[in-house]
């Protein structure tokens, strides 16, 4: 009788145990999916998003700029309220020029024949004509040059055909000569390498 009850007790303190080790593999069992889930959630796709770099926000479009046209005007003539120009045989320096005292227009270079030098021009004669806006017209004596704007590259050229209206002159070329006339007194010059007039 008594070795059954210690078999018993034996049985009971087994079976205590037996419970106590499935519980633990219960509790066990239950927290496994915590610790997966919290693996889960630090492998998200989420991370990798959050670690992305942004975009480059100097990175610029780039742009096409068509290039400016440009067609000849008056404008392209145009340098401190007075007009330069060059003949379409590059044999003569042009302007309409706006001086204090004075407007005129007037041409420059190499002509013949040539009226002889008067006695009061001490310097150049002969290589540069104009007319004024009062009475005077002819050639005229001359220390430099006159009648270019003296920038870096030659004046643009007048075509043949093409006039050139500004401050009460009108200048005119031709494949070979130039003329400029006063607009109110129809006084003016012509002038060719060859030959030249004044009216």
């Amino acid at each position: 009788m008594v070795r059954v009850r210690v078999g018993l007790a034996i049985l009971g303190v087994g079976s205590a145990v037996i419970l106590a080790g499935c519980s633990g593999a219960e509790d066990a069992a239950q927290s496994a999916p915590e610790q997966t889930g919290t693996s889960a959630v630090s492998a998200t796709p989420l991370a990798v998003t959050a670690l992305a770099p942004p975009p480059d926000s100097t990175e610029q479009v780039p742009t096409t700029i068509a290039p400016p046209t440009t067609t000849l005007t008056d404008v392209q003539f145009e340098r401190n309220e007075s007009y330069y120009f060059t003949t379409p045989d590059g044999n003569f320096q042009c302007a309409v020029i706006k001086l204090p005292t004075r407007i005129e227009a007037g041409c420059e270079g190499v002509t013949t024949p040539v009226p002889p030098r008067p006695d009061s021009c001490m310097i150049n004669w002969g290589n540069a004509i104009r007319v004024t806006d009062g009475d005077d017209v002819g050639f005229m004596c001359s220390g430099g040059e006159l009648y270019t704007s003296g920038g870096p590259s030659a004046d643009p050229v007048l075509a043949a055909g093409q006039p050139l209206s500004k401050l009460g002159f009108t200048c005119t070329t031709t494949a070979t000569d130039v003329s400029c006339v006063n607009d109110q007194t129809a006084r003016g010059f012509r002038v060719a390498a060859d030959s030249n007039e004044v009216f």
